[in-house]
């Protein structure tokens, strides 16, 4: 999720065919569980949607009373989000979230932007989020899956706009747990003819003092 030039040839599509940012009630309800969890930990501090697009998400967790900020590389993605959400904070920068410094994050939601994460580059990632984030700083992350006794833990898979990989939920939990995010609740959706190519999975970590923590089921 470094150069995303083609998001930017499609932003006009991709603004028409996600017109609220959601695809089915289950992301929905995933988000409302991340919202819920951030109010509950007492958020102070900024949450970040990374790969936020059109800023749908981003705007909805601003008028909850967060103050957010909307990060994606594709600069045509976020030439949507100012027009539509002329307010909201948006900063054009990769996963990696360099240009947001030392501050200390409430939460990162990450729907659906870790996927383009080339996968020899996604520990260095999270490394960097694990950094910015505040002890129980919350963070949803959301992608597309490989069957959960696959025995390999990602593999390409041919999206339309970028490279991108999906991952088994075990895998993608257990690189979030050796930088010190443990694990409090997943939900896979299963394929879906004419609408999900693959299973889905949303999972919900919160940062804790130290690295490494196990997942808690």
């Amino acid at each position: 999720m470094t150069d995303q030039p083609g998001y930017d040839a499609l932003a006009d599509l991709y603004d028409q065919t996600f017109p609220d940012g959601y695809s089915s009630d289950e992301e929905r309800a995933a988000v409302d569980r991340f919202d819920t969890a951030l109010a509950d930990s007492g958020a102070s501090g900024p949450v970040v949607d990374v790969g936020c697009g059109t800023g749908h998400q981003a705007h909805e967790l601003s008028t909850k009373g967060f103050d957010v900020i909307g990060v994606d590389p594709s600069a045509e993605m976020l030439a949507h989000a100012r027009r539509r959400f002329p307010d909201l904070a948006l900063v054009q920068d990769d996963a990696r979230l360099g240009s947001l410094g030392t501050w200390q994050l409430s939460g990162i939601l990450a729907r659906y932007s870790l996927i383009h994460v080339p996968p020899e580059q996604l520990a260095d990632v999270l490394a960097a989020w694990a950094m910015r984030l505040r002890p129980g700083g919350v963070v949803m992350t959301a992608f597309q899956a490989i069957e959960t006794d696959a025995a390999h833990d990602v593999e390409e898979f041919d999206h339309v706009v970028a490279p991108a990989w999906r991952w088994r939920p075990d895998a993608m939990s257990a690189m979030l747990a050796t930088v010190g995010l443990a694990e409090r609740w997943r939900m896979v959706t299963p394929p879906a003819d004419g609408f999900r190519r693959f299973p889905e999975c949303h999972l919900m970590h919160v940062r804790t003092s130290r690295r490494g923590a196990a997942p808690a089921r």
